[in-house]
């Protein structure tokens, strides 16, 4: 592992292990599930980001009892519950956050998967597993954080078995941005230099021996998201406080707002992406 990508890779971690961080997920979202919804009028952040979950389980057509699938960037596990108790399979959660790692294994042991659901500490450009070991690797809006992306898809492309399923959702800049210097309070706040786009998966796969079945653009739901998140935190506040520090708080809603103001203006994309390697 590079460097550069050894510190990213830390940046991560420590973020994701913080106090503040984890009460912060844990509260907002329910503490399953840690990644975009897709909302309609009806649905909570919680509701949305399980919708999400469901979404892309559905497309998958080897998504059956026994299969084996690595959740890269598992956060709290949600979508590992929804897949193995759901649906059968045998999931591989790998992430970094021992923090979040912890809350994982305990929902799951509450929920009686823990036969089916392994946690794992580590980063996604070094995955601690064979070759052509899994039949699906799944991820959700994980791989933004990573130091070096390709790596990333390297090591998908080596764990995956031939004809398997790589499905996941990443927030990106969009196809069509020029001068991504005005997404900079974006890459301030979150630690990055940049991000990633449908064209940068669309080609790299590709390169990868990765045939596209569909990508699907819900770039709206990244607006709506960011902006829910951002009202639900201010509107809690008060109930937050000793759980959450006001500058936490602070620096959350600012940075939220940078999300929003840039799908606003068409910076950014986000949606379902999901291929098949040849």
């Amino acid at each position: 592992m590079s460097q550069q990508t050894a510190s990213v890779t830390e940046i991560a971690r420590d973020y994701y292990d913080s106090e503040d961080a984890d009460n912060f997920y844990a509260a907002i979202w329910g503490g399953e599930d840690i990644h975009i919804g897709l909302y309609d009028d009806r649905r909570s952040i919680k509701e949305a980001s399980r919708e999400t979950v469901l979404h892309m389980a559905r497309r998958l057509r080897g998504l059956k009892p026994g299969a084996r699938v690595l959740d890269i960037g598992s956060g709290y596990g949600g979508a590992a519950r929804v897949l193995a108790g759901d649906f059968g399979a045998d999931v591989t959660c790998l992430n970094l956050s021992e923090k979040e790692n912890d809350r994982n294994r305990a929902l799951t042991k509450e929920q009686g998967l823990a036969d089916k659901i392994t946690v794992v500490e580590g980063s996604f450009e070094d995955i601690p597993a064979e070759d052509a070991e899994f039949d699906i690797v799944w991820s959700q809006d994980a791989i933004l954080h990573a130091g070096d992306r390709r790596k990333v898809l390297d090591e998908v492309a080596r764990v995956l078995k031939k004809g398997g399923e790589f499905i996941f959702t990443d927030p990106m800049q969009a196809d069509t941005l020029t001068d991504a210097s005005v997404l900079q309070p974006i890459y301030d706040r979150i630690h990055l230099s940049s991000l990633a786009s449908f064209a940068f998966y669309r080609r790299e796969l590709e390169g990868r021996g990765f045939r596209e079945i569909a990508i699907e653009d819900f770039t709206g739901q990244l607006r709506n998201h960011y902006s829910r998140v951002k009202a639900e935190l201010a509107d809690r506040r008060g109930q937050l406080e000793g759980e959450i520090s006001a500058g936490y708080i602070d620096r959350m809603l600012t940075g939220l707002q940078h999300w929003v103001d840039g799908a606003d203006n068409g910076h950014l994309a986000w949606g379902v992406m999901h291929f098949e390697k040849a």
